[in-house]
């Protein structure tokens, strides 16, 4: 048995106890940041039941919205919904679209998952267009309570947060950053999921943002195919 079949196989028994919830909520902050656009063709990797799709789809952002997931029950109730989904593992899968098949890439909470998101990320970047966009987040593992636990000498796993115990890498923005940036995109846009609050605001004013990567509970990407 391969390395990547252990790693697949201890994944999946640790996502058997997660809540329905992990699969069925919605970014409604990635759609309010796709174009109006009811043509547009969307990618969702890891799109679990479907529910950004179906609200991308309602609010003008999509007209074709197709979604990878891992995990066939999370599929199936996608499938009810979206335009299409293709059930699998996006390391070992074949993509079944044409080069420049979508407009937009949708990443929620999904490289943090992967043995090499870096490869995966470029066998993605083949089927976004030119100029298309991408959306993504992950866990930060440069947040002050991170580093903190660190220098305590502790690494707990748990059911969720950034020591998620189905998490396969850890990113800092910079290195987020970077990763898009290989991959064949370019970054405009690197900032938290959740708004700073007014103090944490003054603070990165204060400090000229060099140190909003002690701030960030997680880690939001927007760029453009090159």
């Amino acid at each position: 048995m391969t390395t990547r079949t252990l790693a697949a196989d201890d994944t999946a028994r640790a996502y058997e106890t997660k809540a329905h919830r992990y699969f069925a909520n919605p970014r409604v902050d990635f759609v309010e940041r796709l174009p109006h656009d009811d043509t547009a063709r969307i990618l969702e990797v890891g799109c679990g039941t479907g529910a950004t799709g179906v609200l991308a789809m309602a609010r003008g952002r999509a007209g074709h919205y197709a979604g990878i997931e891992l995990f066939p029950a999370a599929a199936e109730e996608a499938r009810e919904v979206l335009s299409e989904v293709v059930v699998g593992d996006i390391e070992r899968i074949e993509l079944p679209w044409q080069p420049a098949a979508f407009d937009a890439l949708i990443l929620s909470e999904v490289l943090e998952h992967l043995v090499d998101p870096w490869a995966a990320l470029e066998k993605l970047a083949r089927v976004v267009r030119p100029g298309g966009l991408v959306l993504a987040s992950s866990p930060n593992v440069a947040h002050w309570r991170v580093v903190r636990e660190l220098a305590l000498g502790r690494f707990q796993l748990a059911d969720q947060g950034v020591f998620d115990r189905t998490h396969m890498r850890w990113f800092t923005p910079e290195s987020y950053a970077e990763m898009f940036e290989r991959a064949g995109f370019m970054v405009y846009e690197v900032a938290p999921v959740t708004p700073f609050s007014d103090r944490t605001r003054i603070i990165s004013h204060l400090t000229g943002g060099r140190f909003d990567h002690l701030f960030m509970t997680q880690i939001s990407i927007e760029a453009v195919r090159r």
